[in-house]
């Protein structure tokens, strides 16, 4: 068979396809293009058009993922079949006063490139053809008489990334509104409110000149907020309880009749030891190659991690985004600036180290099939795969247990606002656009992305599907990364207190006061963890401190209080590390006493960063401890190429139908 006109043009090096746009009813299919050009069989065609009827994608994306034709051949018969010219964005670049004209934003989010103009108008490279005629209005509105030419989403992608960095720098950095965001507040004393410097100097003399009363009302509001903290931590454990025994399992949810494409975000940075495991673990995840579109966001000065990937066969599905540099370095940053490059419906992120239940988004799919267009987020459950590395390793699983298992999901489950996780999440993408993406300067964007959902009424829910990690279970490190934890809940606190009325108005009161019990109450108590102390000294037969000053009813009901909040703290613990794979952990839960004294100490550096530093991303190193997760012996020996990158079409039937299976003998 003879190649039409525009395929031979891709190999010979020169533009022959057909400049004549043809009307819908005269246009051939793009399958009969294909195999008259020899590309495909007839075979190969009928079974990724069955494909296409599962899945939401293109007959194109569906061929190029199974390898069975090029991402050049396709562009080529799509520009046979559309009459349309063949833009080479490479051997001649797009126009930037065009591009300028329409934006960096909108070329992205619509497909288009302005290319280049002629003497009679201007050619439009557009990557979604289908959808051309929508938009002429708008660009002869722009540019007059526009014609359209052919390429595909990842050139607009680099062309884009080549012209306008810097507007797509500061959009990254500026997504979310001001008024929500902490790049606006002074955290520093010499940037701050006089009134809050006024405030901060009068509390100074107070303690100064009036030191047992401060201290009293410290140790006071110390206890008060741990039993408020501990109290909502029961509620939330109550309702896991009651959750348990009434809630219907994931796996009775129904198969979704298209599923629709996952764009997938993975900030790096300095990633030498675990980017090769990375793209195995990746590889495992359960989903069809052509939906998936997966993000390895890397900042433009990491020569590591850059140099590490460029050594990877990546799969086709796989790519790169680099960051130009800007006024901060952050994983919010980043993963605004990768938004706009993402093709998926659904945006999820994970991170670096990060190893997912193989079906994890198959189940993300399903729940936001079945909840509808008010729930915005879905959060996987999230663990440790080297929970037995040491006593900081063991004690930092039984922490996550309690946290994801029994903390977060009973929150949502109340109806509470819920401080997100930062890896594992899956976003509905036009919810996160209309958000404004993540705070690029919050070091905790998951925690504060958590407050706004729930500020503009939308739910977040948590899946039975695990994605395991890795424990930071070095002292020193573990510090640092708990300090960057703890400092963007005061940022966030302080964001979102900026405007308490309109907070309250926005959450309702018990929604608003749930916020103030966990945010604030986590803040407390760990700046002032040295005053609950004290209080261990009471069953070793000694006395407390402040106890004359306080009284013995006063100090009594106290003394209740924090034997109360650790009986709840234990509890929680307990019932987070019963089942099979945690039960190792049911005797290291007591010797929690011994490890929260180190978060203190991560909250005075958090705080101290605050004053001193605050947008400072305080890196967390990946790739110390061996993995042991079901699987992980395989992910280690990758280290160059990924075998999932020349998978063939039949290879892809036979996951898919393990997948099938799989499913099946869930639900059995």
């Amino acid at each position: 068979m003879e190649n039409p006109s525009g395929l031979r043009s891709v190999r010979g090096g020169r533009d022959l396809s057909p400049r004549t746009p043809l009307p819908e009813t005269e246009r051939p299919r793009l399958g009969q293009i294909l195999i008259d050009a020899g590309a495909l069989s007839p075979a190969a065609r009928e079974d990724a058009l069955a494909r296409q009827a599962r899945v939401d994608a293109r007959l194109g994306d569906i061929l190029v993922a199974d390898g069975t034709i090029d991402r050049p051949l396709l562009h080529a018969a799509i520009a046979g079949q559309f009459g349309a010219a063949l833009a080479n964005l490479t051997e001649e670049p797009p126009d930037p006063v065009l591009v300028a004209m329409l934006g960096a934003d909108t070329c992205l989010s619509l497909g288009l490139l302005p290319w280049r103009r002629t003497a009679s108008d201007v050619e439009i490279a557009s990557a979604r053809p289908e959808e051309f005629e929508r938009h002429r209005p708008r660009l002869e509105q722009l540019f007059g008489p526009v014609r359209m030419a052919i390429t595909g989403e990842l050139e607009i992608h680099d062309a884009i990334w080549r012209l306008r960095p810097a507007e797509l720098v500061t959009r990254a950095e500026t997504r979310v509104p001001a008024v929500e965001s902490c790049r606006t507040l002074a955290f520093s004393p010499a940037r701050a409110h006089p009134v809050t410097l006024a405030a901060v100097f009068v509390c100074i003399v107070l303690v100064f000149f009036h030191p047992m009363p401060a201290l009293r009302f410290l140790t006071f509001w110390a206890i008060l907020t741990l039993l408020a903290n501990s109290l909502l931590k029961g509620a939330a454990l109550a309702r896991h309880l009651v959750r348990l025994r009434a809630a219907s399992r994931d796996d009775d949810l129904p198969i979704v009749a298209r599923q629709p494409r996952i764009s997938l975000l993975v900030p790096l940075f300095r990633e030498r030891r675990i980017a090769g495991r990375l793209i195995a673990r990746l590889d495992r995840l359960d989903y069809p190659r052509e939906l998936l579109d997966i993000l390895l966001v890397v900042e433009a000065d990491d020569r590591v991690t850059r140099d590490t990937l460029a050594g990877l066969d990546l799969p086709p599905h796989m790519r790169c985004v680099t960051v130009p540099e800007g006024s901060v370095k952050t994983k919010p940053r980043a993963l605004n600036y990768a938004l706009d490059f993402c093709r998926g419906s659904i945006i999820g992120v994970y991170d670096a180290e990060d190893a997912p239940d193989p079906d994890q988004l198959n189940r993300v799919v399903e729940r936001f099939h079945r909840r509808g267009p008010d729930l915005a987020c879905v959060q996987a459950t999230l663990d440790f795969y080297n929970s037995r590395s040491n006593w900081l390793a063991r004690c930092f699983a039984v922490e996550y247990a309690a946290w994801f298992r029994v903390v977060l999901p009973g929150l949502t489950g109340l109806g509470l606002v819920a401080p997100l996780g930062g890896t594992s999440l899956f976003f509905r993408r036009q919810v996160l656009e209309d958000l404004g993406g993540w705070d690029a300067h919050n070091v905790t964007e998951d925690a504060d992305l958590g407050v706004r959902l729930a500020r503009h009424g939308y739910r977040t829910e948590f899946i039975l599907s695990v994605t395991s990690e890795e424990a930071n279970c070095r002292a020193l490190p573990w510090i640092r990364q708990r300090s960057r934890w703890l400092k963007g809940y005061m940022m966030t606190w302080a964001v979102h207190m900026r405007r308490p009325l309109k907070l309250m108005a926005q959450l309702g009161p018990r929604r608003f006061l749930g916020f103030q019990m966990l945010f604030l109450g986590t803040i407390s108590q760990f700046l002032l963890a040295p005053f609950l102390w004290l209080f261990w000294l009471l069953p070793f037969g000694m006395q407390h401190p402040f106890a004359p000053a306080f009284g013995p009813i006063i100090m009594g009901g106290l003394l209740v209080a924090f034997l109360l909040s650790e009986a709840i703290s234990i509890a929680v613990g307990l019932v987070a590390v019963r089942g099979p794979d945690h039960r190792h952990l049911l005797p290291w839960v007591l010797t929690l006493h011994f490890y929260f004294p180190l978060a203190a100490l991560a909250a005075y550096k958090g705080l101290f960063e605050l004053l001193t530093w605050p947008f400072y991303w305080d890196k967390t190193e990946h790739g110390i401890y061996p993995e042991t997760e079901p699987g992980a012996d395989a992910a280690k020996t990758v280290s160059a190429p990924v075998e999932r990158a020349s998978e063939t079409g039949g290879g892809r039937r036979k996951a898919e139908d393990r997948s099938v299976l799989m499913r099946r003998r869930r639900r059995a």
